[in-house]
């Protein structure tokens, strides 16, 4: 297990950080910053404290017979890559076939919170959020296709704006039925 780091810690850090950049973490600009920062990042990271898994304990099982694709699109995101520790922003949409029941949309949302509050790559982002739902809801199959831009290669390295990755996961009947994957595709734009 890590050693346990403080708060006040982690606060000189970011003033070690600043003057290695070659600022005075001491200048008025300045003088709250690394508090403000480790502020931030626990708010940037607060994924890391919470159980996906348990978000989506309550489902509801009255759907008067619905059995077809439930979708849910545009789920906007921030995230950080662990490559950089700078932002990927995007939009996860997410279908799934019921088996029996289904889950508060909003469950969905949090679920992409939960994970994009980590740091990461995109492709984990899309498997964790696919094995999570396949995993708990036990759907008949799951769709999930991440569309990000990251700025570890908009704001340093080949500085090419506009870019946008996407990657997709899919389980159960997507995985089985190209139409079906297809039908997906077309419904998320």
């Amino acid at each position: 297990m890590p050693q346990e780091i403080s708060k006040q810690d982690a606060i000189a850090a970011v003033r070690l950080l600043i003057e290695y950049i070659g600022d005075n973490p001491d200048r008025e600009g300045l003088i709250d910053t690394p508090k403000r920062f480790v502020d931030a990042w626990e708010e940037l990271f607060a994924g890391y404290k919470e159980d996906p898994k348990a978000i989506l304990e309550r489902v509801f099982e009255d759907t008067s017979g619905y059995d077809d694709v439930v979708i849910l699109r545009d789920i906007g995101f921030e995230s950080m890559c662990e490559h950089h520790i700078l932002p990927i922003i995007g939009r996860v949409h997410i279908g799934y076939i019921p088996s029996g029941n289904v889950i508060g949309i909003s469950k969905l949302a949090r679920l992409v919170d939960i994970y994009a509050k980590r740091l990461q790559v995109q492709e984990t982002l899309t498997v964790n959020i696919a094995d999570t739902l396949q995993e708990t809801l036990r759907p008949l199959g799951v769709g999930v296709i991440v569309e990000a831009e990251h700025h570890c290669m908009t704001t340093r390295g080949v500085h090419k704006k506009g870019l946008t990755m996407r990657t997709e996961q899919f389980t159960g009947l997507f995985l089985e039925n190209p139409a079906l994957r297809e039908r997906m595709s077309r419904a998320v734009g």
